[in-house]
């Protein structure tokens, strides 16, 4: 369409500062007239072409044109670029051919690169990612095997309403068909997923907020000792106002962290570089699951 090649006409002027109508011709599968036709629609519309002859020539366009025209502050241009490279977790748009174009028009360097994947298995997770973004784009049913916290797997079949990133993890809310109710899904739990022909109207659900749908089990007041060799972990995982470093170079945290299954498991993953200092109810519960793993070892 001409629509396309015109502003790909301003891009490709903008990146390469210069070219011929020759080259631009043969970039584009058109001939050379229909190009300086091209720009001479450019021209009237305003954009400041520039031409000259001879060798060494060509056609150009004003290199402060975008940037003085631009709508966008400096801080929403950045926010934008922020956007779209957090898209970069699905092939759903053609992500990377767009930030080329905004890079033209708002910096010239990438400062920014998100990648939500996990690192050795970037493809599958983009692969189950654009998955899922399909069916809620497309509003299709969704079934899949789902590994709950409570240690069962369970098949569901799910209306996708949202994709959510939170907490440094990727989930999706769904209607649950056979829980007949509003249910969040950790998506590194699905296994199996499968778009199934039924089709469903998203505007007939209205999910309550993430933090509405997921209550929070009892909160307990930990003072946790980590030695010094897991001061990496310490400040990837806790807040510096959390955090005290005491002279022995190990870091003592005091946190407030909901008591539940998750919060043993996490503990243990510390294996002996963490100490509970307090409460004493949840050392002894944590020596309890030690005991359990002894056990295990011993039969």
């Amino acid at each position: 369409m001409q629509i396309d090649r015109l502003f790909d006409i301003v891009y490709t002027l903008l990146r390469k500062k210069s070219a011929t109508a020759a080259e631009l011709a043969e970039r584009f599968g058109v001939s050379k007239r229909t190009i300086l036709r091209d720009i001479e629609t450019l021209s009237v519309a305003g954009i400041p072409i520039l031409t000259s002859q001879g060798k060494g020539g060509g056609v150009s366009i004003s290199s402060s044109f975008v940037l003085d025209k631009a709508p966008l502050s400096e801080e929403e241009r950045n926010q934008l670029v922020i956007g779209l490279q957090s898209l970069s977790s699905t092939k759903y748009i053609n992500q990377a051919a767009i930030l080329s174009k905004l890079g033209i028009l708002f910096t010239d360097r990438q400062w920014i690169e998100v990648d939500f994947s996990r690192w050795g298995n970037s493809e599958q997770d983009k692969e189950k990612f654009e998955l899922l973004k399909r069916a809620v784009v497309g509003e299709s049913a969704l079934s899949f095997v789902y590994a709950g916290s409570v240690g069962r797997t369970e098949e569901r079949t799910v209306y996708p309403l949202k994709l959510i990133f939170k907490s440094g993890s990727w989930y999706l809310q769904a209607y649950c068909l056979s829980r007949k109710d509003y249910r969040i899904f950790k998506i590194r739990r699905m296994i199996n997923l499968c778009i199934l022909s039924e089709k469903f109207d998203a505007r007939k659900f209205s999910p309550p907020s993430v933090e509405q749908e997921t209550p929070s089990p009892a909160s307990v007041e930990l003072r946790l000792r980590f030695s010094a060799s897991a001061a990496y972990r310490v400040y990837d995982e806790f807040s510096p106002e959390n955090i005290s470093k005491n002279r022995d170079g190990s870091h003592t945290v005091s946190i407030c962290l909901p008591e539940d299954n998750w919060l043993y498991g996490y503990l243990l993953s510390y294996g002996a570089e963490v100490y509970v200092e307090s409460p004493v109810s949840v050392r002894n519960r944590l020596l309890e699951q030690v005991e359990k793993i002894k056990q295990i070892y011993k039969k």
